[in-house]
């Protein structure tokens, strides 16, 4: 718990079977976590068997996609605090205190991976990707009034249930561009939204998403057009 809320991570999961014993282990150990989901994205590897050996939640989404495994979760958070992460070894579980001290004062706290800083030496963050998130956060910040933003796909997040309880079930993207939508829904929920830079480590194995340039730009593209197109229909609503 953190300060008698309580705390629940969500991992989304697709052959995780390298890293997602470690994640879950890691996350309890920093002794603020109530419980770890993890929605298994129809794994084809020994990632079942490895959630199954720890005391994390087992959850199993037929429908393809890193946003239909996120939203999965989401929608079956019930914590007061929740948090979701990748449990490739990306990120850094010692990284949750500091979401947990923004959430004193804000509602939703995104991390980013694109701090300089906090890149580590073999992360998958190379200088393209890197402008590439920095340009398409800017355009989703100022088309909608946001804070200031730097990373459209970075997982690591935290949102209270009480404003995530307000927009989870108009959640619709199923497929990996997933992160702006709900970062649009979070700054039209709630202006206490804030972005901090959290740890960026080498993954295990290769990443799904962005582990090849082509898939980066196309995912960059179809990023762009969402925001775009959801700022046209946000015009017309009140």
């Amino acid at each position: 718990m953190w300060k008698q809320q309580s705390v629940q991570v969500i991992f989304p999961a697709f052959n995780e079977e390298q890293s997602i014993r470690q994640a879950i282990l890691d996350f309890f150990e920093t002794g603020f976590v109530d419980e770890v989901l993890v929605v298994d994205n129809n794994s084809t590897d020994g990632t079942r068997e490895q959630i199954l050996s720890t005391n994390a939640t087992y959850l199993f989404e037929q429908q393809p996609g890193y946003g239909a495994a996120l939203t999965r979760g989401l929608r079956e958070a019930t914590a007061d605090i929740i948090v979701t992460c990748e449990p490739d070894g990306t990120f850094s579980a010692q990284d949750l205190i500091k979401l947990l001290i923004y959430s004193d004062d804000y509602d939703v706290v995104f991390g980013t991976r694109t701090s300089k800083a906090a890149i580590w030496s073999g992360a998958n963050m190379s200088w393209l990707l890197r402008i590439g998130n920095v340009a398409v956060a800017k355009l989703l910040e100022y088309l909608f009034n946001g804070p200031c933003l730097t990373d459209v796909g970075c997982t690591m997040k935290l949102i209270k249930r009480n404003v995530l309880a307000l927009f989870v079930n108009q959640l619709s993207v199923k497929k990996s561009h997933f992160q702006p939508e709900f970062m649009i829904m979070s700054i039209l929920t709630s202006r206490k939204v804030i972005e901090i830079p959290v740890e960026y480590l080498p993954r295990k194995g290769v990443s799904k998403i962005t582990g090849k340039l082509s898939k980066a730009i196309s995912l960059g593209m179809t990023m762009i057009l969402f925001i775009l197109k959801t700022r046209l229909t946000t015009l017309f609503v009140k």
